[in-house]
């Protein structure tokens, strides 16, 4: 492009899209191309329709096309790096990622994903079997009650199943095969996240329904972008920003609640017995 430009040619809006009407000056003249019922070639230069190549901008402005699309589209998808249809945590974001993959299935298909899929989906399995038959906790911790370095172990402790709960809900969507169907994609990210709070949730004795909370809100606000029947884009954005006002509090209420529900395991005298003292029985802690 720059040495066309160097050599006189001209251009309209300085991009490579202008050099179009300085190679073809008369092609707002030719005829628009029809493709023939009979599978005979054409000659000649052709306009192509307006719909043949469409921005997916224009789509999620109104939820439809409002040009007709054809099946011989072209249609780009402008935008950040990391959110385009081919990445399954694009969907529902993009209303338009499913298509894109019905697409791939019928061409590529997913044989090079679903090895990995399946590895994680049983690896997940295995976890979740082990943290409902182990149930490992910290009630084996021993303190001395006179011990200075009691509240820097709490602290540490109180760090450390934060720590876990965040990476619960960060490790499933980092090892999941970035090109698999968004469906596939979320339903791993939703057990496999499942799986990892379960852990924590047994090592720390903490409330089951504060840690998962995250987690319904995550799958509320996939069923909320989801929806199919918006009437455009902007409805869909306001119902989007809606619920996450409303699940704001609840998020919040929840934190509150898991460091609650961890301070009171923490300082729970048969949590954490002291040293020297014999400590209950096992099933006596699951009685407490």
């Amino acid at each position: 492009m720059v040495n066309e430009l160097q050599n006189g040619r001209e251009n309209q809006d300085g991009a490579d899209q202008g050099f179009i009407t300085s190679y073809f000056p008369d092609l707002l003249d030719k005829p628009l191309f029809h493709p023939t019922l009979d599978g005979t070639k054409l000659d000649g230069i052709y306009r192509l329709p307006l719909g043949y190549q469409m921005d997916a901008s224009y789509y999620y402005l109104k939820l439809r096309w409002s040009i007709p699309c054809g099946p011989n589209s072209v249609i780009t998808f402008p935008g950040a790096p990391w959110l385009k249809p081919w990445y399954w945590w694009s969907w529902p974001v993009l209303p338009l990622g499913l298509q894109w993959h019905e697409q791939r299935r019928k061409t590529l298909g997913y044989g090079a994903e679903m090895a990995v899929i399946l590895i994680q989906s049983t690896i997940y399995l295995g976890i979740l079997a082990m943290a409902r038959l182990a149930r490992p906790s910290l009630s084996k911790l021993c303190y001395r009650r006179a011990d200075k370095s009691i509240s820097i172990m709490q602290n540490s402790l109180k760090l450390l199943a934060v720590w876990s709960i965040i990476a619960a809900y960060l490790t499933p969507f980092f090892i999941i095969p970035h090109t698999i169907h968004p469906l596939l994609g979320w339903l791993l990210y939703l057990f496999g996240t499942f799986t990892l709070c379960s852990i924590a949730i047994n090592a720390f004795l903490l409330p089951m329904l504060p840690v998962l909370v995250p987690l319904f809100g995550i799958v509320g606000v996939l069923m909320v972008m989801a929806f199919p029947w918006y009437s455009d884009g902007v409805v869909r954005a306001l119902c989007v920003f809606g619920y996450a006002f409303c699940a704001t509090p609840v998020l919040w209420a929840s934190m509150v609640r898991i460091m609650a529900g961890l301070q009171v395991s923490l300082e729970r005298e048969g949590f954490m017995p002291r040293l020297g003292e014999s400590s209950p029985p096992s099933w006596f802690n699951k009685l407490y």
